[in-house]
Parts: C-alpha cells; sequence; structure tokens
C-alpha cells in the first residue's frame, strides 16, 4: 500500500529534482507541496526544520510569524499522516525578547498541531558550543507524536538497547530482562554530526546542521515497519532519505536549496554504490 501512495504523491507533484530507488525529494516549499498531497498517505514524518535563529538556511522572522508558520506545516503533516501514523519533531532553542536567552522551542509549539504528545525525547550529545556566561548546551528536544494514542506503531524490539549490565539475571527462573535488551530510556545519547580537519564525522555534508543517521534510524524503526512511507519537510543533507532507503522504506522530502538536495543526492549515489559492491563481495565470497 505504500509503494501504492509513494507513486501516487508523484505522480501528483511531477517530477522530483532528485530520485532513486523509492526516494524522491522536490525542491519546493513543503508548505505548498503538502498541501498538494491527498490526507492520510504518510506512514511517519521526521523532520528537524529551522530553528529561526539566523542560520544560513533560513530568514529570520518575528516569533509570533515564525510560530503560526510551524502551526501551518505541522497541521498538513497531520493531514497526510495515515490513523495509526507518527510524527518525529526534532527542535533546539531560540531566544524570546525579554522573557529568555535559550528558550527550548518545544515550550512554545508542542500543543499547536492536532498529534497526541506521547512524550519529550532529549537527545544529548557530547560535542558543541563552549560558553562563557551560560552552561554550555549539549541537548535537543525530540518530541514524539502520535496520531491516535490507542493504535499506533512502536517496534520496541528493533530499538532496545542491548546494554544491559546483568543480561542473565533471573526472578524464579526466569530472565529478567529481555534477552534482545533493555527499553531505552527518554535520554538518547547519540552523538552530534561533527566538522573539523581532525574530529569531522564520517558522514559529515557540508550541510550546516546536519542529522545523525543513528538518531533518525532510531525513530524509523521505532514507528514504521519496511515497505512504509517516510515524509521529511526539511530534507536539508538527506539523513532521513538515506536512513529510509537503509530500511527498506520509502521516502518523499521537500528542500528548497539546490545546494542541499546536491549534498542528499551525493550521499545516497554513495550509499547505493557501497551497497553494490558490499553485495558483490558477499557473493564472490560463496
Amino acid at each position: 500500500m505504500s509503494l501504492e501512495n509513494f507513486n501516487k504523491i508523484k505522480r501528483i507533484l511531477g517530477e522530483p529534482a532528485f530520485e532513486v530507488e523509492g526516494v524522491a525529494i522536490y525542491q519546493e516549499d513543503c508548505l505548498e507541496g503538502m498541501k498538494k498531497i491527498p490526507k492520510e498517505l504518510v506512514d511517519l514524518t521526521i523532520t528537524s526544520p529551522p530553528y529561526n535563529i539566523g542560520k544560513e538556511y533560513e530568514e529570520l522572522a518575528k516569533l509570533d510569524d515564525y510560530l503560526e508558520w510551524c502551526k501551518r506545516w505541522m497541521h498538513e503533516v497531520y493531514r497526510v499522516t495515515v490513523p495509526h501514523g507518527t510524527f518525529w519533531l526534532n527542535v533546539g532553542y531560540l531566544e524570546v525578547a525579554g522573557k529568555g536567552k535559550a528558550v527550548p522551542i518545544p515550550y512554545l509549539l508542542w500543543d499547536k498541531t492536532d498529534f497526541y504528545l506521547i512524550q519529550e525525547v532529549v537527545w544529548n550529545y557530547s560535542a558543541g558550543v563552549a560558553c562563557r556566561k551560560r552552561l554550555s548546551p549539549r541537548n535537543e528536544k525530540i518530541l514524539w507524536y502520535v496520531k491516535d494514542p490507542e493504535a499506533y506503531t512502536f517496534n520496541l524490539d528493533d530499538i532496545r538497547d542491548p546494554n544491559v549490565k546483568y543480561p542473565n539475571q533471573k526472578k524464579n527462573g526466569k530472565l529478567k530482562c529481555n534477552p534482545l535488551g533493555k527499553n531505552p530510556t527518554d535520554v538518547w545519547q547519540i552523538k552530534k554530526v561533527t566538522s573539523g580537519r581532525n574530529r569531522a564525522s564520517s558522514e559529515r555534508t557540508p550541510h550546516p546542521a546536519q542529522f545523525p543517521i543513528d538518531l533518525v534510524e532510531r525513530m524509523i524503526k521505532a514507528s514504521s515497519n519496511e515497505g512504509e512511507l517516510i515524509l521529511d519537510p526539511f530534507m536539508g543533507s538527506g539523513s532521513t532519505a538515506e536512513t529510509a532507503l537503509a530500511n527498506g522504506r520509502y521516502v518523499i522530502g521537500f528542500e528548497l536549496k539546490n545546494e542541499y538536495i546536491g549534498y542528499a543526492r551525493d550521499r545516497i549515489e554513495n550509499f547505493i554504490e557501497n551497497k553494490i559492491l558490499l553485495e558483490a563481495q558477499q557473493e564472490l565470497s560463496f
């Protein structure tokens, strides 16, 4: 069914700026693009929008205008999501004039959607800026939303943490811990995609705010099944697309900057090339 939905969206939106093996990225404003998509076709949305803090890919807006814009595109995400679907939203911090220096954006956005909020996840990373007059920030927030709180996809076994202190501990003759591992906490310690000559991450692209694959993969595995359709309204460097492709999902994405679509194209084509080489090597080993 999700392949049908993927193809249906492509027929409506027209030729993508980049397409390969179940990935279609459109150079279009996501709000306008999503308005064209019929309701209830997308299984899972994973995205990280501009934070309104003056990055190179955004234009600063008044706070009320920014929040209203977020409300509008989140409404479209809700509309295109299937009844059992999920929405993971990663956002950071911004300054609220006269109120706060580093106000978590979730405090301002969490109830600006018809989605039901399951919980907030804290993404803790090790690298970041060093501050002199406040604590150095080392986390961002991820809001986990579902459309139906009584019926949503959650594949716990696919994301269990194998790092169990006493994996063989028993009670009344039965293992106390699931053999696959423990339920991850709501604090995810996942490395940020770093830059720099001596410490750049292996997955690094020139994009200034790149999603780490490990972070995206946990959300994809937890909240979707193989063959389902993923949406990323702010595709950026293509982390969601590459991860969805690696896990057997289809993906539709929107991105305004041609330069960033190029980053996504390069990494996806590189992923496919490496996959083909690996499969060829495995065949030769038999």
